[in-house]
Order: C-alpha cells, then structure tokens, then sequence
C-alpha cells in the first residue's frame, strides 16, 4: 500500500495543489492529512482547499486539526473523508482517526479533555465488525503521543497527547500518523508502533510511506 501524508496546511491551497500533483505522479493508493487544513477559517475554506484532492481518484482520509472548525468532523465530500472517530477499511488495514489537541493556553478551535481523545479512539475501534480486529490498525492523529522525539517543543517541552500515547499502548497499531508540532517533524517509536510527525506542509513538508506485508518503509520528502 503507497500512502502519501502531510499535515498543517494552515491554509496555503497552493502548497495543497502541489500536494496534489506529487499524489498523482508517485501512484499513490491512499492520501492521509493530518489535520489544521485551515488556519482558524470555516467550513467553507476547508472545502476549498482540498477541492484538488477531489480530481483524485483515490481515497483522502483526513482529522481536523485545533486551528480547524470541529464542524469538519461531519465533512464528507466526493473521495475526501474524515475519519475523526470513525474507520476506514484499506486492503488488510483500518485506519482510524482522531482530530483536534489537547488543551492549549491558547483556546484554539478544536480542543480536547485526554479522556475523550482516547474515548474517541476507543470507541473507533469498538464500532469494527467481528473479524476486523485482525486488521493492521493505523492511526491518524494530529497530536502525537505524549513524551516522544515527536512531540517536542522548541522549548524542550513534551506538549503531545496521553490520550493518544494511552491509546498505542493499549491497542498496538502498526502507525501513527501525526503532526501539530511542526518543529518535531520525524520517527519514533512505542513498543512495535512506529510513530511519524509529517511536520508542516505548509513549509513543504510530506511523506511517501510504503506498506508491505509487515514492513513499513517511510521517506520524508519537500514539495518543491
């Protein structure tokens, strides 16, 4: 399966195009965006910047990130869907999706208490008919995990989410995709759960990740 994902458009639907371009040239099978399409705008915006996405024939699977409208939760439109809360089955894979960030001092748009971004997960997974907890599980967040190499601020911080990381630990997904804190842009790992920040594409930033059988192979890469 070749998944192309970035994250923290912020709105440049320019960057987003090009995003676009690179989909279709590298033969992507599914597109995976990681939340803060808009940078504190409407629905309406949001719509409008993945439009370039919906001439894609291809599944586009994305959470809203805190500087979205939580009203995205309900977007659905054409191949792009959100997964906040809810599955999408690929192949062998389910992937399941959380939005939004833990709290900030910042009272950002989409904002959550721990407990219910891991409800969120939880229930996501609860909702898998018999049989399809076999699936490789693949999750995609737009916090990381709490105290990891990414989810570390300039400052040292580890501002990630507990309710994700409580998440991995319990359930042991394959991946996690995410970004938020765009400074922590790279790999890590909890357990066997191999974990990638995309970093912000709104300086360029996306990944082309290849999953074959049990191995997962994942290149950074800049949008030029």
């Amino acid at each position: 399966m070749r998944i192309l994902a970035a994250s923290d458009f912020h709105g440049f639907k320019s960057t987003l195009e090009a995003f676009a371009q690179k989909a279709e040239t590298a033969k992507a099978e599914i597109i995976v965006l990681c939340g803060d399409i808009t940078n504190f705008g409407t629905e309406k915006q949001a719509k409008t910047i993945l439009s370039p996405l919906t001439k894609l024939k291809i599944p586009v699977l994305f959470v809203p990130g805190n500087c979205d409208p939580p009203s995205l939760v309900d977007m659905n439109f054409g191949n792009i869907k959100c997964i906040h809360g809810s599955t999408f089955i690929y192949e062998d894979s389910v992937f399941l999706g959380v939005g939004g960030s833990p709290r900030t001092p910042f009272n950002t748009f989409f904002e959550m208490d721990e407990p219910e971004i891991f409800e969120v997960l939880r229930k996501a997974v609860g909702n898998l008919r018999s049989g399809m907890n076999k699936r490789k599980i693949i999750v995609v967040s737009h916090a990381p995990p709490k105290d990891t190499r990414v989810d570390k601020t300039y400052f040292g911080e580890h501002v990630g989410s507990i309710g994700v990381r409580k998440f991995i630990e319990e359930y042991e997904p394959v991946l996690v995709l995410c970004g938020h804190i765009h400074e922590a842009k790279g790999v890590d790992k909890i357990g066997d759960t191999l974990i990638i920040n995309l970093g912000a594409a709104r300086h360029g930033n996306y990944a082309a990740i290849n999953i074959a059988e049990e191995k997962i192979n994942a290149n950074f890469n800049v949008l030029r």
